[in-house]
């Protein structure tokens, strides 16, 4: 069986700084037996009561904040034949200064029982005082319910009574439908290191105790956020000063993922499309769900020679239309993604080929390119040489020098009419100056004599 564990890691002071009201977080612990079971070198156990016990002393003299503790599993053994279904109690009540109570009682909690998560979320009902404060329940637990009773209704019960049902559940190294089970309950996310679980953990407290989200929508030209997976910075507004660094995300139900961000600033938004877009002076209103729309409807280029091969390696520049700078380089039979609309793009074939490109949405835009051919010269000096193309209008163009140390080489070149212009290199007259002229065909081969 699967196991998914839930613990509470370091809670910033900074996440309360903004409550007006009362928060009270009751705190469930899943005690079961197979709480028993390595985790890291470790049980879950042993893991989750030396987690929470340093998260609990981090909320000691937060204002406006009281704890309480629940735990189940921990009364009755179970067995092979019997499990204890009304195995959880309300260790320490909400109250003043009661936080090295609970620290005292998870220290001498041993895992031993049932599941009983239906139970014990129908019981935390009546442990809060009232229904006026915010109220919060982050279950701990390395399981699914063992008994008969079914958590979802339970949770549906608590949420018709006014108490926010939480665990924002975070499965370590879970697949994602066992975690789905959990959906009824409340929020869940999971992560695959400690590193990820903290990060994760820290943002749904900040959720859960500021209330200040922010959601970025790439859109689409039907005004969709249908875009994604790209890198973007939010710097504090008029400054070089970097914030956040974030690969926006569409989540598992299809919207663009939810995001905690200081709302005391001003943020410019740099989002690392292809040409990049940039949303100066943003601002975040505290203790709401923020969205910040941006236009980025983008299309696909891609770069290919049909039936060649031998232009693996050729480079393509990439540029908006009229504009010198370059956005991006692409290699041949490569595929990339940028804003819709027109570029123009320069390929390092030889001769270099310019051309014009449109850009549509969510289409693939594709630039083919003839079969290159390939010229083969040999010579028995070294040679100043260099060689030219003639255009449509017959007008003669540089393509490229000749390497005068190499006495032979060999070039692709686009299929046209060339002429290779040379002398020997020891020559010391004009009138030595000799014409090669050759015609290119794709994937043939021209080999030339000096």
């Amino acid at each position: 069986m699967k196991y998914c564990f839930f613990i509470l890691l370091f809670i910033p002071m900074f996440l309360f700084s903004q409550q007006t009201r009362t928060t009270r977080i009751l705190f469930i612990l899943d005690a079961s037996n197979s709480m028993n079971s390595t985790w890291d070198k470790q049980t879950r156990m042993e893991a989750a009561k030396e987690v929470l016990i340093k998260s609990i002393e981090q909320l000691r003299g937060v204002p406006n904040l009281d704890v309480a503790l629940r735990v189940y599993g921990h009364q009755t053994p179970i067995t092979n034949d019997t499990q204890d279904c009304q195995d959880t109690k309300l260790e320490v009540p909400f109250g003043p200064n009661n936080i090295d109570a609970i620290k005292n009682k998870v220290r001498s909690i041993q895992a031993k029982g049932a599941t009983p998560i239906a139970r014990s979320l129908e019981a935390a009902a009546a442990d809060f005082p009232d229904s006026i404060s915010k109220n919060i329940i982050i279950l701990i637990t390395d399981g699914l319910e063992s008994c008969d009773n079914d958590p979802c209704v339970i949770a549906k019960k608590l949420k018709e009574k006014g108490v926010k049902v939480t665990p924002f559940v975070i499965g370590l190294g879970m697949d994602l439908s066992y975690l789905e089970k959990f959906a009824c309950i409340g929020t869940y996310s999971d992560a695959e290191n400690k590193e990820s679980f903290n990060k994760v953990l820290t943002n749904i407290l900040t959720k859960v105790l500021v209330n200040t989200t922010v959601q970025i929508n790439l859109n689409d030209l039907l005004k969709k956020p249908t875009e994604t997976n790209v890198s973007m910075n939010l710097y504090e507004a008029g400054t070089n000063n970097l914030k956040y660094t974030f690969v926006h995300t569409i989540n598992r139900y299809g919207n663009p993922d939810t995001l905690i961000l200081d709302p005391s600033i001003k943020y410019d938004l740099v989002v690392h499309t292809l040409p990049k877009i940039t949303k100066s002076n943003i601002s975040i209103i505290k203790h709401m769900h923020n969205t910040i729309n941006v236009d980025a409807p983008q299309g696909y280029l891609k770069f290919t020679a049909p039936n060649s091969s031998s232009q693996n390696g050729v480079h393509m520049r990439v540029m908006e239309k009229d504009k010198p700078q370059t956005i991006n380089t692409q290699v041949f039979n490569s595929k990339d993604k940028y804003l819709i609309g027109i570029y123009d793009v320069e390929i390092f074939t030889l001769p270099r080929i310019i051309k014009r490109i449109e850009i549509t949405q969510g289409k693939l835009s594709t630039i083919d390119i003839e079969a290159a051919g390939s010229l083969e010269y040999s010579a028995q000096k070294s040679m100043i040489s260099q060689l030219f193309i003639d255009n449509v209008n017959g007008k003669r163009e540089w393509v490229c020098n000749l390497d005068e140390s190499a006495l032979k080489g060999k070039l692709l070149l686009q299929p046209g009419n060339y002429v290779l212009v040379y002398r020997d290199k020891d020559q010391k007259s004009t009138a030595y100056t000799k014409e090669k002229k050759f015609k290119m065909e794709s994937n043939k081969i021209v080999l030339l004599n000096l």
